[in-house]
C-alpha cells in the first residue's frame, strides 16, 4: 500500500498561530510531534516509510522536509509550484505512484491536520476499505455524527456493501436545522477527508470525470524528475476532489471510521481535545486569570490576563491577538481573508521564521531598513548567497561563527561585525556545538526574502 499525506493547506481558521508560510500542520498542537509527524508516523504502522508520498507547495517544502527528515532519511516530497486545490494533488500523487510501480497499488490519502489516538482501531478501519478499493471503488471513512456540525460536509448513504455502504450523494456544510435533520436521518455520515482507491480507478475517473485535469497530467512525467512544472500545473483548474470526482462518480463506497477521530481545523477542535482544569478552561503559555470558565488561552510571548470570561478563545503571538466566542472559530478564516486582501503580512508570515538552519526573528523594520536575530543551530550554515538590492551588516551576539565574503573565511566571536555590500556572495556557518546568533541590519530600496540568489545550499534550494 501507498500513502498520500495532503500537507498544502494554509490553516486560515487556526490564524494567528498558522501562518501561509508556517501552516497548521508544521505547528505543535496537542502533542510532541507536528500534526504533519504525526499524520506520518500514524501510517508508518501498516505502510513502508518509502511508500508515503507528503504533497505540500515549493513555500513549504523546505519545512516539511526538515520535518519528516527527523523521521525518515530519504522522505518523499512533491511540491506544487501553485495552489489548485485538492483535485489535481492527488490526480498527481495517484500517477507519481503508479509510474513508481508496476503494480497497481492501493492508495490512501489522508490530510495532515487530523488527530486520531486508537491507532487499532484506525487500522481495523483501513482494512476493511483496502478490500474495497481492490473491488474497483473509490473509498471515502465517514464519522457517525454525534451532534449537529455545521462546518463539516456530510456524505449520504444509501445500499450495504461488504464492509461498507454505497454513497448517494455528498452534501456541502449545513445550517444548523438541516444538520440536525441529518442527524435524525441516521443515513449522513461526515466527510473526514480520508479517501483509498487503486491509482488505476483513480485516474480512470479523473479521465472521465474531469478530463481537463487528465489532458493536462499526459505533459507531466514523473519517471524522468518529481518535479512538478510551473508552465502545466498554473493551467490546472481549481478545483476540490469532492467536486471533480467524488460528486459525479458511480464508484463511490464509504466505511464508517471505528477510531477517534478529531479535525483539528479551528481553535473549538483544539479547545476540545485539550485536558481542562475544574472550570473547564485551556491555559497556554503565560496566563494570569480570574474567574474565567469553559475558555482557551493561548500566550506565545506576552503575559495574557484574563477575568470573568466565559466560553472565549484568545490567541496571543508576538504581532497578533485573536478574540472571539468559541463557538464563533470557524469565521477566524474570514480574517485571515481579509488580512490577504489588505495585503498585510500577518496572514501570511510570523516575526519569528523557521529554517532548516534554525530561525530569524524580525525586530525592528521600517523604510528602507530591517533588523533580525538570526539563530543557527549547532552544525549548520546559511546558503553562499547574495542580494541584488540591500546590503547587510552582522554583529555576532553569541556562539562563534564562520562568515564567508567573497572568497575569504572570517571567524567572528561576540562583539564583532562585519559588512556585506550589495550583490557581494556570503555565507554564515555554525560549525560548533552551541547555538549561534547575530543581529542582522538589511538597509535598501527591497528588504524582501525574494531577494536571495542561491549558489550553494546543503539543503537543496538552489
Amino acid at each position: 500500500m501507498y500513502g498520500i499525506i495532503l500537507a498544502g493547506g494554509s490553516g486560515s481558521r487556526l490564524w494567528p498561530l498558522s501562518r501561509e508560510l508556517y501552516p497548521k500542520q508544521l505547528l505543535n498542537l496537542n502533542s510532541e510531534k507536528s500534526l504533519l509527524q504525526g499524520t506520518f508516523s500514524r501510517l508508518t504502522t501498516y505502510i513502508s516509510k518509502n511508500n508515503i508520498l507528503s504533497m505540500t507547495n515549493t513555500r513549504n517544502s523546505t519545512n516539511v522536509r526538515m520535518q519528516l527528515k527527523e523521521l525518515t532519511d530519504n522522505p518523499v516530497i512533491l511540491s506544487e509550484p501553485i495552489s489548485r486545490n485538492t483535485a489535481p494533488a492527488i490526480a498527481l500523487a495517484a500517477k507519481f505512484v503508479a509510474q513508481k510501480t508496476s503494480e497497481d497499488e492501493v492508495i490512501i490519502v489522508v490530510p495532515s491536520d487530523h488527530l486520531i489516538k486508537d491507532n487499532e482501531k484506525f487500522i481495523s478501519t483501513i482494512k476493511k476499505g483496502e478490500k474495497l478499493a481492490k473491488e474497483g471503488y473509490i473509498v471515502t471513512f465517514g464519522i457517525k455524527p454525534s451532534y449537529p456540525e455545521t462546518g463539516y460536509g456530510y456524505i449520504h448513504t444509501s445500499d450495504k456493501l461488504d464492509g461498507g455502504l454505497k454513497v448517494k450523494e455528498f452534501v456541502e456544510k449545513p445550517d444548523e436545522k438541516t444538520a440536525e435533520e441529518y442527524l435524525a436521518n441516521g443515513a449522513y455520515y461526515w466527510n473526514s477527508g480520508i479517501f483509498m482507491f487503486k491509482a488505476s480507478t483513480l485516474l480512470k475517473e479523473v479521465q472521465a470525470l474531469t478530463p481537463e485535469i487528465y489532458k493536462i497530467m499526459g505533459n507531466i512525467d514523473f519517471s524522468k524528475s518529481s518535479e512538478i512544472p510551473y508552465v502545466e500545473f498554473e493551467k490546472m483548474p481549481n478545483i476540490s476532489i469532492d467536486y471533480a470526482v467524488m460528486e459525479k462518480s458511480n464508484k463511490i463506497a464509504l466505511v464508517k471510521l471505528e477510531s477517534d477521530w478529531n479535525d483539528l481545523g479551528s481553535w473549538k477542535s483544539i479547545y476540545d481535545t485539550s485536558k481542562k482544569d475544574e472550570n473547564g478552561n485551556v491555559f497556554i503559555g503565560h496566563v494570569l486569570d480570574e474567574g474565567s470558565k469553559n475558555s482557551y488561552v493561548y500566550s506565545s510571548s506576552k503575559l495574557v490576563a484574563t477575568i470573568g470570561l466565559e466560553n472565549t478563545v484568545i490567541v496571543e503571538t508576538e504581532d497578533a491577538i485573536l478574540a472571539c466566542h468559541k463557538d464563533k472559530t470557524q469565521d477566524v478564516k474570514k480574517i485571515y481573508e481579509t488580512l490577504k486582501k489588505q495585503h498585510d503580512n500577518t496572514h501570511f508570515v510570523h516575526k519569528k521564521v523557521y529554517r532548516p538552519w534554525g530561525f530569524y526573528k524580525v525586530i525592528a523594520e521600517g523604510k528602507g531598513f530591517q533588523s533580525k536575530i538570526i539563530h543557527v543551530n549547532p552544525g549548520q550554515k546559511l546558503s553562499v548567497q547574495s542580494h541584488n538590492y540591500r546590503s547587510e551588516h552582522w554583529v555576532l551576539l553569541s556562539g562563534k561563527a564562520d562568515v564567508l565574503l567573497g572568497k575569504e573565511i572570517h571567524k567572528l566571536e561576540p562583539g564583532m561585525s562585519v559588512d556585506i555590500a550589495v550583490k557581494e556572495i556570503h555565507s554564515l556557518q555554525n560549525p560548533h556545538d552551541e547555538d549561534l546568533e547575530i543581529i542582522e541590519i538589511q538597509k535598501g530600496d527591497i528588504l524582501s526574502e525574494d531577494d536571495i540568489i542561491r549558489y550553494e545550499d546543503i539543503y537543496g534550494r538552489v
